[in-house]
């Protein structure tokens, strides 16, 4: 039986790629740890029209009938291997395009959290996510956990969150999300980081440049604020650990992942909702694809 407030659901978007499997096998760790229910969930590619565009061949019916059985029958060896893990387990397909499909089965299946994997280059260079998984990051309204083709060998039950924190509510959300998601192990941890930049020197046309704020000062603020929010990762039984450093937050983001060696990181996307969620928010932007380990996104 699920704990209160901890995920009831988890829905694996599974692409029959190494990388879905992958996704699928993260999700069923965190429904094992939490008891949750797990659904597998295919978005079929959706049917050529009976009229379709003169350099188009059309598709005999049969193929999509083919599809539709290899789809099911893979979901189906798939449900059979993670069942030793969890116990109730469902599958689905339906027909549409893949981010749109994933995001409304998630409503229908009131899903807790999607687990969806994404492809691409790894570090600095891969830029940006893949379109299906970004699609999915901006449109669900539940947190979504992003895992790369390189997680996707080595699938576990997370112990430690790397948090990045703003101070705003998305991070709040993030961190709540963080607490949700841990089973509250001895050995489980939230490590809060907070990144920022502090000029030194205000440029006015001025007779002299006058100083904002020093580098001290904007340490002990942040420090304060972290502590608050530490207070309450300790009263929900979980070890925490705080990290003030002045630099680039994506790159100290990462930083903190691989020195702590991070299961997830759980971060906020400043997005909006309807047409004006375009993008993520540039520190989760650059996070996402270039973290060493699955990225965990909460947006209101």
């Amino acid at each position: 039986m699920a704990n209160p407030g901890k995920p009831r659901t988890v829905l694996a978007a599974v692409d029959f790629s190494d990388t879905g499997d992958g996704a699928a096998r993260w999700a069923a760790e965190i429904a094992a740890t939490h008891g949750a229910g797990l659904v597998l969930f295919h978005a079929l590619a959706p049917t050529m029209p009976a009229d379709p565009a003169p350099e188009f061949l059309p598709l005999p019916a049969r193929f999509y009938d083919d599809l539709s059985d290899a789809a099911r029958a893979h979901l189906a060896r798939l449900a059979g291997e993670l069942g030793t893990r969890v116990p109730r387990i469902e599958t689905a397909t339906e027909i549409g395009p893949a981010a749109a499909t994933v995001v409304t089965a998630a409503r229908r299946f009131a899903a807790d959290l999607v687990v969806a994997g994404t492809r691409g280059l790894t570090g600095w260079k891969k830029m940006l996510l893949g379109s299906t998984a970004a699609q999915v990051v901006r449109g669900a309204d539940c947190p979504v956990l992003v895992v790369h083709p390189e997680d996707a060998a080595k699938p576990r039950r997370p112990r430690t969150v790397v948090v990045p924190t703003d101070f705003s509510q998305d991070a709040t959300l993030a961190v709540d999300a963080a607490i949700r998601l841990l089973g509250r192990g001895r050995d489980e941890r939230i490590v809060l980081v907070h990144a920022f930049h502090v000029p030194i020197e205000f440029v006015a046309p001025l007779p002299a440049p006058v100083l904002v704020e020093d580098r001290a000062q904007a340490h002990t603020a942040a420090r304060i604020e972290a502590e608050k929010i530490a207070g309450r990762i300790r009263e929900a039984g979980l070890g925490v650990e705080t990290r003030i450093v002045e630099g680039y937050p994506p790159e100290e983001i990462v930083r903190a992942a691989e020195e702590t060696g991070a299961d997830l990181v759980a971060m906020g996307t400043h997005g909006r909702s309807g047409l004006k969620r375009l993008v993520l928010g540039s520190t989760a932007e650059r996070v996402l694809p270039a973290a060493p380990c699955p990225v965990l996104t909460v947006h209101r």
